[in-house]
């Protein structure tokens, strides 16, 4: 009997032993916190910019999730060579993953002030009105691209206003409020 109560009681302080190691294996809340005010540095990406203050703090939240849970001991994180770079694979994953969960957010790619000053949309419009834009919008590039792949290379392959994504813009535009698009080429001559 005592035999067993002695295992016992050495096998409780053993599982202690691992329990207490792997909670120092964990971030600490002052951490976390230092991660997400550094993460404040990427506010300025395109996506970013145009998230809430709140729907800022649930991206930094995932991205520091993320790199706690790859890197679960902070301090050999942050001592490791190449951290910066790994915090930005870590960002534009998490950023294309939201795009991927909800192609409503064309709205943080093409801002609809941007697109104002395009003349893709009018200004004025109410949240409704651009709700009905983006989900037009959003299922004409789901139903154009395979692939988000696909995607990202027309975002980044558009350069000019004929492009493939202008003209799908532009569709949603006429469709919701009956513009038309009318093409004019200027020609400058010297004189």
């Amino acid at each position: 009997m005592r035999k067993t109560l002695l295992s016992i009681v050495l096998l409780a302080f053993a599982a202690t032993g691992f329990t207490g190691c792997s909670k120092s294996r964990e971030w600490n809340r002052e951490q976390r916190k230092e991660m997400r005010e550094a993460l404040r540095d990427y506010r300025q990406m395109v996506y970013l910019d145009d998230l809430t203050d709140a729907e800022f703090v649930l991206f930094t939240d995932d991205v520091a999730e993320t790199l706690e849970n790859t890197y679960p001991v902070y301090t050999t994180f942050v001592a490791m060579p190449g951290m910066s770079d790994t915090v930005d694979v870590v960002v534009v994953t998490t950023i294309v993953d939201e795009l991927n969960a909800d192609a409503h957010n064309m709205r943080h790619i093409y801002p609809y002030n941007y697109l104002v000053a395009q003349g893709v949309l009018p200004a004025g419009l109410d949240h409704s009105q651009q709700r009905s834009f983006y989900k037009c919008f959003a299922g004409k590039v789901n139903s154009t691209y395979n692939t988000m792949q696909q995607f990202f290379n027309a975002v980044l392959a558009d350069t000019t206003d004929h492009s493939q994504i202008r003209r799908l813009e532009s569709q949603c535009a006429n469709d919701l409020f009956d513009w038309t698009i009318t093409e004019v080429d200027i020609i400058e001559t010297d004189n």
